[in-house]
């Protein structure tokens, strides 16, 4: 029986058949899939074989996981040399961040599109709480939404507590699967609940002494959305550490980047401190943004510090 995976609480998952039937299962043996070494074999969003192990419990065994399309994968926090896959098989990734209240740093939102690009994840970026933004948040979102629809990306500015952007949010999540990502404390779980009310998602305030969000979901977990699609909820990441990204090839993930790198003088350009590289001839010009070649540097750094 085919099912897909909704939920994960470490070694029991909950799996929905393609009757919507619910189903308590669990691993049959050890799985080692494509080499990926993951401190969770299975992940929210990943299709799977199993059998009916009890009719009366629902519960069910799991023998065999469907190849994935893709998955988003963050650094294990208990070991810094595995992964965890954080959800499989995505038509997109909506980044919930915020100005202010806690503020979402430019470099986690980097990391976080860079992470998406080498998955090849569509990813769009929400800044939620407008309502408490002053003139000199507004100035900071005009720049940054320049600064990103010019790459690419989609950029919402939203007010979950006003309404205001979540009905340009809902047509982006129709029909498709979205992760949903972002800080604790962003809003996230509010705009969940302030839509799918049936959910009933836990919140909780941004903590007062160090101004940043508590964490409110322990596991991912998918929902069925009423008007068509599925929304992934995730864990508040206080941090997104990359992988599976050897430095050589982090540029790549840089739109901006990526179609300038043949202008390199030598191929194996680093874009620091060689001569002749066409991208800090771009950041020169104002081609690339000096902020996201800082991001760049900033983030090829960190993967040296742990010896990618």
């Amino acid at each position: 029986m085919r099912a897909l995976i909704y939920k994960s609480t470490g070694s029991w998952y909950w799996a929905k058949n393609a009757e919507g039937k619910l189903f308590n299962a669990r691993i049959k043996g050890i799985f080692k899939i494509d080499e990926i070494t993951s401190t969770n074999p299975i992940a929210v969003g990943d299709e799977v074989e199993m059998e009916i192990e009890d009719v009366q419990e629902e519960s069910a065994i799991i023998h065999e996981i469907y190849p994935r399309k893709n998955y988003v994968a963050r650094i294990s926090p208990h070991n810094k040399r595995m992964h965890h896959i954080v959800a499989s098989n995505l038509d997109q990734c909506v980044l919930f961040a915020t100005l202010k209240d806690p503020k979402t740093s430019q470099g986690f939102i980097d990391r976080f599109l860079v992470s998406c690009e080498s998955y090849h994840i569509p990813a769009v970026i929400v800044f939620n709480k407008a309502d408490i933004y002053r003139k000199k948040e507004m100035v900071i979102f005009a720049e940054m939404k320049a600064m990103y629809e010019a790459i690419g990306y989609k950029v919402i500015l939203a007010s979950v507590q006003e309404l205001v952007g979540v009905d340009e949010i809902k047509a982006l999540l129709k029909d498709k699967i979205s992760l949903l990502s972002g800080h604790s404390g962003v809003g996230k779980s509010t705009f969940i609940n302030s839509v799918f009310p049936q959910f009933k998602l836990r919140t909780q305030e941004v903590s007062g002494w160090s101004g940043k969000g508590l964490h409110t979901t322990t596991f991912a977990e998918m929902f069925d959305l009423d008007f068509g699609g599925k929304i992934i909820d995730t864990p508040g990441l206080r941090e997104f550490g990359l992988v599976d990204i050897p430095k050589q090839e982090l540029s790549h993930y840089f739109p901006e980047m990526r179609n300038l790198i043949q202008g390199c003088q030598f191929n194996n350009c680093m874009h620091i401190n060689e001569p002749g590289c066409a991208i800090k001839a771009a950041v020169n010009s104002g081609e690339v943004s000096i902020e996201r070649y800082v991001s760049y540097c900033t983030i090829l750094e960190k993967m040296e510090e742990i010896n990618y």
